[in-house]
C-alpha cells in the first residue's frame, strides 16, 4: 500500500501511532510498516509534512531531543490529539460500516 492510497486516512494512523508513547519520525514510520504486517510503507516525504501539520494544529506537541549522540524531534498527543483521533476512529468505523453494507451485503 503506497501514500497515494492512504491520502485522507494519513492524519488518523499517525495520530494512532503516537496513542501509546512519544516516538520520532523514523520510529513512526517504522511503527506504521510493523502495525500493518508489512503493508504500510509511507515515504519520509509523506510523514514529515503531516506531521508538522498536526503540530501546527495543536494535535501534537513535538520537542528536540538528543539520543545516541543525534537530535529528533520527537512527537506526543496533546489533549486535543486525543479527541481528533477519538473522532477519528468514530468516522472510520462508521465508513467501514456503511462501506461494507454495500460491497458485502449478505453480511
Amino acid at each position: 500500500m503506497n501514500a497515494d492510497e492512504l491520502r485522507g486516512h494519513m492524519d488518523a494512523l499517525l495520530l494512532s501511532v503516537l496513542e501509546r508513547e512519544p516516538l520520532h519520525g523514523y520510529a513512526i514510520i517504522e511503527a506504521l510498516r510493523e502495525r500493518s504486517g508489512g503493508e504500510l510503507t509511507v515515504p519520509t516525504g509523506t510523514v514529515y509534512p503531516a506531521l508538522r501539520r498536526l503540530e501546527g494544529a495543536g494535535l501534537l506537541a513535538g520537542e528536540w531531543v538528543t539520543a545516541g549522540g543525534r537530535r529528533r524531534r520527537t512527537y506526543r498527543l496533546t489533549d486535543a490529539g486525543r479527541r481528533a483521533l477519538a473522532g477519528e476512529r468514530s468516522a472510520w468505523r462508521s465508513f467501514t460500516r456503511t462501506i461494507g453494507s454495500v460491497l458485502d451485503p449478505l453480511r
